[in-house]
């Protein structure tokens, strides 16, 4: 083995052939989305194929795996969130929000991590104690990462503000700002 080969992490490849089945290199077997769904949570690497093409579809399946959590009775996503991230595709917004719901969901992992950690000492009556304080304690849980989304959201607007003055003046007219 050499050298490339040892730093780069092994990847699981999955096809998926025209008759909309999965079939998984590594297993030699047909999987099948709620297996592929047991790969995401169990954070291993795969990429999924188009069997005729080669082209990657990974975004596709896991935009599928999402639809079908979205639909099996406790959503994740109201209508009125679903409409407004439609509404994005387009919007001169669209690059920053995926890096925005990214960086938010990052933060929201890691303080679930934090939280994790702390509480594997927690007795029965501990516990009882944590629930009555849930709100305040969610609150501070929260405080950074709602912090950190502030902190973001005035860095894009910020961004957008210098990209439309430079847009305007590369047409010779200069922003109000």
């Amino acid at each position: 083995m050499n050298k490339a080969d040892q730093s780069v992490p092994h990847q699981r490849i999955i096809k998926k052939y025209p008759n909309r089945r999965l079939y998984d290199t590594d297993t030699s077997s047909y999987i099948t989305l709620t297996e592929v769904k047991q790969l995401v949570m169990a954070r291993e690497a795969f990429e999924v194929r188009d069997a005729k093409t080669g082209e990657d579809i990974t975004r596709s399946i896991l935009l599928q795996i999402i639809l079908e959590e979205e639909a099996s009775g406790s959503p994740m996503f109201t209508a009125p969130v679903l409409e407004s991230l439609i509404r994005f595709y387009g919007h001169a917004m669209q690059g920053f929000l995926g890096g925005y719901l990214e960086k938010n969901i990052q933060s929201l992992i890691e303080v679930q991590t934090r939280f994790a950690e702390q509480s594997k000492g927690f007795t029965p009556e501990m516990w009882t104690q944590y629930a009555a304080l849930q709100p305040p304690v969610l609150q501070a849980m929260m405080g950074g990462s709602l912090e950190q989304s502030k902190t973001l959201l005035a860095q894009m607007q910020e961004q957008m503000q210098k990209q439309t003055g430079q847009m305007l003046g590369a047409f010779g007219i200069k922003s109000a700002s």
